[in-house]
C-alpha cells in the first residue's frame, strides 16, 4: 500500500480533496501535532512513500531517515524550506503547485491595502470596545502600486489593482514583457519602484539571496506616507529596520502576512505599532486555493506511481539520471 504523509495542516481537509484521498486507497498520515517541532513526522519517516510538505523543513537528515521516500511535494509554491539539492542527490523529485494559490494571495494583498488605508482593524477594535474612533483614511484609486516580483501572484494582483484605478509599476528579473505591454505595467528597477510607490507589495521567493532585501537603506527610499506589504517570506524584510522607519515617521505603515519564525515572537516592538496590520500567513488560505493545491498534489502522486514524469517536477534532471542508469 502507498503511504502518504503530510506536514501541511490544510492538506486533505477541504473541498473535493478528502473524497479523492479516500478513492486512492492510500494510507494517509497527518503530522500536524503542534506540540512537536516536526508535527510528529519523524515517527513515520521510515515507512512513507510520499511526503506532502507544509512549513516543516525537509532537510538532508529528513531524507536520510526516509529510505522509501519517492517524492517530496510542496502543499503550495515556496520551496525554500526544502533542500532540493539533497533531494536531487538521492534521486527524489520535488514538486510544487505553481499558480494554485495565486488568486487567493493577490486578493489578500488588496484586502490588506484597503484595510490599512481605511484603518479597518483599528475601527473594529474601537467599536467593539465601546468607542467611536472615526479616522480619516485614504482611497487607493489613483495611487501607485509597486509590485516586487511579477510572477503568477504579481500578474494577478496587477490586473486587479489596475481595475481598481491604481497605476502599477513592477520590478522583476525576468519580466513577462507581453503581459507588461498588454496591461500597461511600467517596469522599474527596485530602487525607483520604492521611490515612486504608495503601496509596495512583495511577491518574491525567500532564502539567502533575498534575506533582508528590504533593509534600512531600501526603506529610506520609500515615501513617508507609503505602506509596505509582505505576503512573500518573513526574512525578506528587516523587522528592526521596519520598526525604526515607522517609529521615526519615515514610513506610513505596513501589512505583514509572512514571518521568519511562525508563529512569530510578538515581543518585537513592530507588533505594538498601530500602523501595522498582521495576518497569520494566510495568503493562500481560501477553500478554492487549498482544494486546487490538494488536487494537484494528488494528481502528481498518481502520475508518479504510474511511472510518469509530472510537468511540475522542479528537478527534472533526476529523470535523466535514471535514463542513463537504465540504458
Amino acid at each position: 500500500m502507498t503511504i502518504v504523509a503530510t506536514t501541511s495542516p490544510g492538506f486533505g481537509l477541504h473541498g473535493r480533496v478528502p473524497a479523492r484521498l479516500r478513492e486512492t486507497g492510500w494510507e494517509f498520515i497527518r503530522c500536524a501535532d503542534k506540540a512537536l517541532p516536526d508535527g510528529g513526522l519523524s515517527e513515520h519517516l521510515g515507512r512513507i512513500d510520499y511526503l506532502v510538505a507544509g512549513l516543516v523543513p525537509v532537510t538532508e537528515e529528513t531524507l536520510a531517515a526516509a529510505p522509501k521516500l519517492k517524492a517530496v511535494l510542496k502543499h503550495g509554491v515556496g520551496i525554500d524550506n526544502i533542500d532540493v539539492p539533497a533531494c536531487t542527490a538521492r534521486g527524489i523529485p520535488v514538486l510544487n503547485t505553481p499558480g494554485a494559490n495565486a488568486n487567493a494571495v493577490a486578493e489578500l494583498a488588496l484586502g490588506l491595502m484597503l484595510g490599512w488605508a481605511r484603518n479597518i482593524p483599528g475601527g473594529h477594535k474601537s467599536v467593539v470596545a465601546g468607542g467611536w474612533d472615526r479616522q480619516v483614511g485614504s482611497e487607493i484609486e489613483g495611487k501607485t502600486l509597486g509590485i516586487v516580483g511579477l510572477g503568477n501572484i504579481g500578474r494577478i494582483l496587477a490586473r486587479k489593482a489596475s481595475a481598481l484605478g491604481l497605476s502599477v509599476i513592477a520590478s522583476d528579473l525576468y519580466p513577462d514583457l507581453a503581459f507588461v505591454r498588454e496591461h500597461g505595467v511600467e517596469l522599474a528597477e527596485l530602487d525607483d519602484l520604492l521611490r515612486h510607490s504608495d503601496f509596495v507589495s512583495l511577491h518574491i521567493f525567500g532564502g539567502k539571496s533575498n534575506a533582508a532585501l528590504i533593509d534600512a537603506a531600501k526603506l529610506a527610499l520609500m515615501k513617508p506616507s507609503a505602506c509596505l506589504l509582505n505576503l512573500a517570506r518573513g526574512e525578506i524584510v528587516d523587522l528592526d529596520a521596519l520598526a525604526d522607519a515607522l517609529d521615526a515617521g519615515r514610513l506610513g505603515g505596513a501589512a505583514i502576512d509572512a514571518f521568519e519564525q511562525e508563529p512569530p515572537n510578538t515581543s518585537h516592538r513592530v507588533f505594538r505599532h498601530p500602523k501595522v496590520v498582521f495576518t497569520p500567513h494566510s495568503g493562500g488560505d481560501t477553500l478554492e486555493a487549498v482544494e486546487r493545491i490538494g488536487l494537484m498534489n494528488i494528481a502528481d502522486i498518481e502520475e508518479l506511481i504510474a511511472g510518469g514524469r509530472p510537468t511540475r517536477v522542479l528537478n527534472p534532471e533526476i529523470f535523466q539520471t535514471e535514463s542513463v542508469e537504465h540504458a
